[in-house]
């Protein structure tokens, strides 16, 4: 009985802004080994002196997929919520970024040069 009182109040946000749940998750969630394979792909072109713009372009699609379904599809969506997700991407987007540069950093010889911080 709990889990259909909290299955018919998640489809009524979504149909309240105009959303699937459901398909939002399933975004969300089916986004997760994109993004990692854009990372992986992104590390590896940074430590070969390649360029990064289209791992980095893809990894970034990935990230927001999910709000860019949210975006579109949604409406009257409160603002709050655009307040948090800005929150959430601007967390996230410096974790992945700092997670990033360590990875690629980790590539390089032990006796190279690091940079100062």
């Amino acid at each position: 009985m709990m889990l259909e009182s909290l299955n018919v109040w998640v489809l009524g946000l979504g149909a309240e802004y105009g959303v699937n749940p459901y398909i939002f998750a399933v975004i969300y969630i089916g986004a997760i080994p994109f993004f990692l394979g854009s990372i992986g792909w992104l590390v590896r072109n940074a430590r070969a002196v390649r360029s990064t713009v289209l791992p980095a372009m893809s990894a970034g699609f990935f990230f927001i997929s999910a709000y860019l379904y949210l975006g579109i599809f949604g409406h009257d969506i409160p603002v709050w919520v655009w307040g948090f997700v800005g929150s959430l991407l601007g967390f996230g987007s410096a974790s992945a970024i700092r997670d990033t540069k360590r990875k690629i950093a980790s590539g390089r010889s032990p006796h190279s040069i690091s940079p100062s911080r």
